[in-house]
């Protein structure tokens, strides 16, 4: 029979924090289920333990730690920006689900960027005819990487100053109103045609999505700005891979979720899902077993569709996995009917914030970033003798 035990116990037995229990628990190495006593919390299977910690005193070849760094296992880049504390996000020490009952994305990136000025994101309102989405965005940030400056020989406050107009040139291209004053919330809102509460809304999901420690589109961002690369280079690297139905756009693969919900009803489509095996897009996430705090955050401010509420409710009970953030800004999207793809115009725009904060603080590092491959394909032919 099966014993288990807690995270401090686990924590202590295998010599690590608590992200990386989290990350063999997301990589299916440790078995994870929640305390009866309190179901807050989670228990971890103490078989799976030992044996990782029986793995780890017989130590690792260099192919195997190299491979678990570039997957996630074992994290190596040094930042300062973000992390986890008791399962939840923190930015630069501050807890984020605290900072989104006020702050606003500006806030935000002044204290990622380290700004010693107050960050504007208001736009001139200089932007092409294109409608608005991400075909816009891609195309203006591309245009700006092919004509771009290095970031290398600028000062901080020069690159601060460039960084902000490239987040209000995204969000000018999802359809922020250009051209207007104030925080980026409210220009969404007046471009959107939406009351001012539904912008506070807004400017909740935008603080929450600013940062999420070293994404893989983070990594993309400091790859790209290890190599000198200008700002809106690095940021183009890492939306392109933002993009992915995987990581950014997964609020995507929801929106179509409750689109079925909307059409079929939540038992109909619960039911399908389940006696299907199928995974549920939006439920659960890897770094936070007992629950996403920030979609909890987020959720807590407004009621989604009462159809969805109810598919909310009935996948949380039957699969004991809590919502998203990916969820939680797909509810929002359809609760008031934003534009199509404003789920991720809201993400990239809010993300763009923590893409340009890792590039820029990858710049203290003098060294290009460059992982080395470990060839498993076949050999060439034997030479031949001369």
């Amino acid at each position: 029979m099966a014993t288990w035990i807690s995270m401090s116990e686990a924590c202590q037995q295998l010599g690590v924090r608590q992200q990386t229990v989290y990350a063999y628990v997301s990589r299916g190495k440790l078995e994870v289920m929640p305390d009866p006593a309190d179901t807050r919390r989670s228990l971890y299977r103490a078989e799976d333990v030992a044996t990782l910690a029986k793995r780890k005193q017989d130590g690792r070849k260099h192919e195997t730690v190299a491979t678990n760094t570039l997957f996630g296992a074992e994290p190596s880049v040094p930042t300062a920006l973000c992390a986890f504390f008791r399962g939840r996000p923190i930015y630069r020490g501050q807890d984020v689900v605290t900072l989104a009952r006020t702050a606003t994305l500006e806030d935000v990136a002044g204290l990622l960027w380290g700004a010693t000025q107050d960050v504007d994101f208001s736009s001139p309102g200089a932007g092409d005819a294109s409608p608005p989405g991400r075909v816009a965005a891609f195309t203006a940030l591309a245009r700006l990487a092919a004509t771009g400056h290095s970031t290398r020989g600028r000062t901080t406050r020069v690159l601060h100053d460039e960084a902000q107009q490239l987040v209000a040139q995204v969000a000018d291209a999802f359809g922020a109103r250009p051209g207007a004053a104030g925080p980026l919330h409210l220009r969404f809102a007046q471009g959107w045609n939406l009351p001012v509460a539904v912008g506070e809304l807004m400017r909740t999901a935008l603080v929450l999505l600013a940062d999420h420690e070293l994404t893989s589109s983070a990594f993309a961002a400091r790859i790209a700005a290890s190599t000198g690369a200008s700002l809106p280079a690095s940021l183009l690297a890492g939306l392109a891979t933002l993009s992915g139905p995987l990581h950014g756009d997964a609020s995507g693969r929801v929106q179509a979720l409750f689109d079925e919900v909307e059409r079929q009803g939540e038992d109909r489509v619960v039911d399908h899902y389940l006696s299907a095996a199928l995974p549920l897009a939006g439920f659960g996430h890897h770094l936070y077993p007992d629950g996403d705090p920030r979609a909890a955050a987020l959720l807590s401010l407004f009621e989604p569709p009462e159809v969805i509420g109810r598919f909310i409710q009935q996948v949380a009970r039957l699969t004991g996995l809590q919502p998203n953030i990916d969820a939680a800004l797909a509810a929002l999207v359809a609760r008031y009917r934003l534009p199509a793809d404003a789920a991720f115009g809201l993400f990239a725009t809010a993300r763009s914030v923590g893409l340009l904060a890792h590039g820029m603080e990858q710049l203290a590092v003098a060294q290009v970033i460059r992982p080395r491959g470990r060839y498993i394909g076949p050999l060439p032919d034997a030479v031949a003798p001369r």
